[in-house]
C-alpha cells in the first residue's frame, strides 16, 4: 500500500476491497456442473467447483432445513462450502462431515469474526466513532504529519488540536459588529517553530510514519469488510488417497413448509362415483430462500416440530474479568487438594449415517368409472369429442363445464409418499425435484378419497341466526393431515373455504366453509337457581342450591328438498354437569372438547326442531344466623328442606337471646332508678344552699338527701350484680351459637 497516498480514499485500499468481493464471487457453485446426471462428471464439478452438490433436503414446520451434500474427493482435498452470514451459527451447530472410505477429516476451518468494535480497538488510530478531521488529528498527535493547505504545504509533528473564537469568515477586521465562531486549529511543531492551522483551510493531509499509515487503512478496510461480509466460506480439510465418499450434512433456517388442500364433495350424497366419499388433494407449497439452486435433489417434508434455537457461535466471546490486586498476605502455605472421582467420558461413536428413506407404501387412488388410456383419458383417447370428456365442446359449441368426477380424476396424482420415521410423520418426493434460486414450488403430496359428511355447525358465539355449512371429516386416509387451508367444492362448484388442524389417521374433524342461510335459529337462556338444604354450621346457616344454566335452541329447516343433520356446540362450563340431553357417549353420539359439548341433530326437509342443553352444579352458601325469620324456616321445613333439629336449635337461640334482652331490661330499669335519684338529689342540695341550718327546712331536706344516698348506694350494689347475669347469660349464648352445628 502506499503510505505516502493522501489520506482521501485510497486506491489501493479500494481496488483491494473490489478484488475481495471479486474472490467471493468465484467461490460460487456453478449451477451446470451440479446438474450433471452422470454421477462421475457431477464429482468431477464438484472436485472443480471445490464444493459438494446438495443430494438431498429434508424440510421441517419448525423453520429449519436438514442438508445433505454428497460427492467424491481425490486424495487430499479442501472441500469449500458457502453459506450466508446469516446462517453460520446453525451450520456450526449441526454440521456434520462423513468420510465414507477411510480417509480422515483434519479440520472445519472458516473465517473469525471479531466484534467489529474489538478489530477496530485493536488498531493504533481510533475511527470506530466515526471521527471528524479536527478529532482524527488530535488522535495523531506525536506523528509526522504534512498538511496541505490553500497556502501551501505545512510538514510537522502534531503537538495539540484547541478551539479558538474568531471572525467569520467575510467580516473586516476592526468591524466591531463582525461576529465569532468556534474554529479548530491544529498545532504543528515544525523545524522553524510551532505554526497553527485552521481546519477549515486543511485541503488534505499525509502521514509520514508507514506503519501508522498502513494500520489507519487496515481499520479502513476492516469497517469496509464488515459491511461486505455476507457470503462466509467454511472449509473441510480432508486427508486420505484414492476416490473417496464423502458426506456433510447441516441443519440451518429455512422457511416453514405449508400445506394447502381441496376438498371436493360428492354432487349428492348417493348418487356420484364412491357414493358419499369425498376427494381431498393437498399440495406442499415450498421456498428456496437460499442463493443456491436445489438441482434434482431428494426432498422430504416433515410435519414433526423438533426444538430449535439459536446460538450466536460464530463471533467470538470476551467475558469481564474482575481487576484483582496482587496478594500481599505472607507466609500462605500452598494447599494440596484431595483426588476426586468421576464418571469416564465415554469415547465418540462414529458419525450417525444420513437418514435413510422412510419405508412407506405408495398411496391407493379412489376408483372411478372408466378406465385411463395412455394418455390419461376415461373411456377414451383425449380430444374425441365424447360426451362428458373434459374440455369437450357441448351443442353449442361452448366448453362443457367441469363436474365434480373430472376434478377428482383428472387431479395430479400425487408426487410424494406419506410413512412415518421414528415418531415423526414426513412425506417423501418420489422423484427429484429442481427448484431454482429464490423461487418457490407448489408440489402435490395427496391425492385420495376421504371419509365425510355433511353437517350443519351451529355455535352461538360464531352466529347467532344461522348455522354454518360444513362437513365431518374423517381421516381414513394412512396419512397424517397437516394444518393448513382447504378449497371446497360442492360438486364442481367453489362452494368456501374451511381451515383445519392438525389431523392423525382415523381422527375426525369439523370444518365450516358457508353460512346456511335455509336454517335459522332462536334461543332461550336457562338460568335457575333451586334450595335443597338448609344447615347450621358453626352458627350460620349454609344454604345447598342447585344451580342450572342452559339454553333452548330452536332451529327451523326452510330447505323444502334437503333435511339437515345438524351439530350444535354449547359452552362446557367447567365444575358444571351435564344433565340434558344426555352424557356424551359413543351410543348417544354426543361429543365433548376441552370447551364445548356437541350434540348432534337430525332435522327434516322443511321441518323444525328444538334441543334443551342444561348443566347444573351444587352451591354453598354461608349466611348469618339472623339472615331468615321463623317463617321463612317454617316454609323450608314443610318442604323438608330443613330438620326439625334445625327448628329446635333455632327456638332455643331464641329463648337464650329473649333471657338476655330481659336481664338488660332489669339492668336499664335500675339505670333509671338511679338516674331519678340523683336528679332528685342535686335539686335538694341545691335549696339546702339557700336555708339556714337551724330551721327544721333545712333538717327535712337533708333526712331526705341521706335517705336518698342509701338508696342510691343500695340500687349501685344490685346494678353490678345484674350486669354480671347479663354478661354471662350474653357469653352463654355467644357460646351456645358459635357452637351451634345441626344437619
Amino acid at each position: 500500500m502506499n503510505t505516502s497516498a493522501r489520506f482521501v480514499t485510497p486506491a489501493s485500499r479500494l481496488a483491494l476491497v473490489i478484488a475481495l468481493a471479486g474472490s467471493a464471487l468465484a467461490f460460487a457453485p456453478a449451477p451446470a456442473a451440479i446438474a450433471q446426471p452422470d454421477r462421475a462428471a457431477a464429482a468431477e464439478a464438484a472436485r472443480a467447483a471445490g464444493t459438494l452438490p446438495v443430494r438431498r433436503i429434508t424440510l421441517y414446520r419448525s423453520g429449519v432445513g436438514y442438508f445433505l451434500r454428497a460427492g467424491q474427493v481425490d486424495g487430499t482435498q479442501r472441500v469449500s462450502l458457502q453459506f450466508d452470514a446469516s446462517q453460520i451459527n446453525d451450520v456450526l451447530k449441526s454440521l456434520q462431515v462423513l468420510d465414507k472410505s477411510g480417509g480422515r477429516v483434519d479440520a472445519v476451518s472458516y473465517s473469525s469474526k471479531d466484534p467489529l468494535s474489538r478489530r477496530l480497538g485493536s488498531f493504533a488510530v481510533q475511527i470506530g466513532d466515526n471521527p471528524s478531521l479536527a478529532t482524527l488529528l488530535e488522535r495523531l498527535r506525536g506523528s509526522p504529519v504534512t498538511i496541505e493547505t490553500s497556502e501551501g504545504n505545512v510538514a510537522g509533528d502534531v503537538l495539540s488540536v484547541e478551539t479558538r473564537r474568531v471572525a467569520a469568515p467575510g467580516s473586516r477586521p476592526g468591524d466591531g459588529n463582525s461576529a465569532l465562531v468556534d474554529t479548530a486549529f491544529v498545532n504543528l511543531l515544525t523545524d522553524g517553530g510551532m505554526q497553527s492551522i485552521a481546519i477549515p483551510q486543511v485541503r488534505s493531509f499525509k502521514i509520514a510514519d508507514e506503519m501508522l499509515a498502513k494500520d489507519l487503512n487496515k481499520a479502513l478496510s476492516a469497517l469496509a469488510e464488515s459491511r461486505a461480509e455476507r457470503v462466509k466460506n467454511v472449509d473441510v480439510q480432508l486427508s486420505g488417497t484414492g476416490t473417496r465418499d464423502i458426506a456433510v450434512a447441516y441443519v440451518h433456517e429455512t422457511p416453514v413448509w405449508k400445506t394447502s388442500y381441496r376438498l371436493i364433495l360428492p354432487e349428492s350424497d348417493a348418487g356420484s362415483p364412491g357414493g358419499d366419499r369425498s376427494m381431498l388433494q393437498g399440495w406442499a407449497i415450498v421456498e428456496n430462500t437460499t442463493d443456491n439452486d436445489w438441482t434434482d435433489v431428494r426432498l422430504a417434508l416433515v410435519s414433526g416440530r423438533p426444538v430449535s434455537f439459536q446460538m450466536d457461535l460464530y463471533e467470538p466471546l470476551y467475558l469481564a474479568r474482575p481487576m484483582i490486586p496482587v496478594p500481599t498476605v505472607p507466609g500462605v502455605m500452598p494447599r494440596a487438594y484431595e483426588g476426586g472421582s468421576a464418571p469416564q467420558i465415554a469415547s465418540a461413536g462414529r458419525p450417525m449415517p444420513a437418514p435413510a428413506s422412510p419405508p412407506a407404501e405408495a398411496m391407493k387412488r379412489a376408483a372411478r368409472p372408466g378406465s385411463r388410456g395412455p394418455g390419461g383419458g376415461v373411456g377414451g383417447s383425449a380430444g374425441s369429442g365424447e360426451a362428458g370428456a373434459p374440455g369437450s365442446p357441448d351443442t353449442a359449441g361452448n366448453y362443457a363445464s367441469i363436474s365434480a368426477s373430472d376434478m377428482a380424476d383428472y387431479a395430479p396424482k400425487s408426487a410424494a409418499t406419506g410413512g412415518e420415521v421414528g415418531e415423526q410423520f414426513q412425506f417423501e418426493l418420489d422423484a427429484p425435484v429442481t427448484i431454482e434460486r429464490q423461487r418457490s414450488a407448489m408440489i402435490p403430496i395427496l391425492s385420495s378419497p376421504v371419509g365425510g359428511k355433511r353437517v350443519s355447525i351451529y355455535n352461538q358465539a360464531d352466529r347467532p341466526d344461522h348455522p354454518m355449512r360444513g362437513v365431518q371429516l374423517t381421516n381414513d386416509t394412512s396419512l397424517q393431515l397437516l394444518p393448513g387451508p382447504i378449497s371446497v367444492y360442492d360438486g364442481p362448484a367453489y362452494a368456501g373455504d374451511a381451515q383445519i388442524n392438525q389431523i392423525s389417521v382415523g381422527d375426525k374433524r369439523l370444518l365450516a366453509y358457508a353460512v346456511d342461510l335455509d336454517v335459522t335459529v332462536t334461543t332461550k337462556p336457562i338460568d335457575a337457581a333451586t334450595t335443597t338444604k338448609v344447615r347450621i354450621i358453626k352458627g350460620a346457616y349454609e344454604v345447598t342450591q342447585k344451580v342450572e344454566s342452559g339454553t333452548v335452541y330452536e332451529f327451523s329447516n326452510k330447505d323444502l328438498k334437503r333435511g339437515r343433520t345438524l351439530i350444535v356446540e354449547h359452552p362446557r362450563l367447567p365444575g358444571w354437569e351435564l344433565t340434558s340431553p344426555s352424557k356424551p357417549d359413543e351410543k348417544s353420539g354426543i361429543e365433548q372438547t376441552q370447551s364445548q359439548y356437541r350434540f348432534p341433530l337430525d332435522m327434516a326437509a322443511g321441518k323444525a326442531a328444538s334441543l334443551t342443553v342444561k348443566q347444573e352444579r351444587i352451591e354453598r352458601q354461608s349466611i348469618g344466623i339472623d339472615s331468615f325469620d321463623m317463617e321463612t324456616l317454617a316454609r323450608w321445613s314443610a318442604e323438608g328442606k330443613l330438620s326439625d333439629a334445625v327448628i329446635q336449635a333455632v327456638r332455643e337461640m331464641q329463648r337464650r337471646r329473649q333471657a338476655v334482652a330481659e336481664a338488660e331490661r332489669v339492668v336499664e330499669q335500675t339505670d333509671r332508678q338511679l338516674n331519678t335519684l340523683r336528679a332528685e338529689q342535686s335539686r335538694i342540695t341545691g335549696m339546702l344552699s339557700s336555708l339556714d341550718r337551724q330551721t327544721d327546712a333545712y333538717k327535712n331536706l337533708l333526712t331526705k338527701v341521706n335517705t336518698q344516698e342509701k338508696q342510691i348506694d343500695t340500687l349501685s350494689a344490685g346494678r353490678d350484680a345484674q350486669v354480671a347475669e347479663v354478661d354471662k347469660r350474653r357469653a352463654e349464648l355467644e357460646k351456645y351459637v358459635n357452637e351451634l352445628t345441626v344437619e
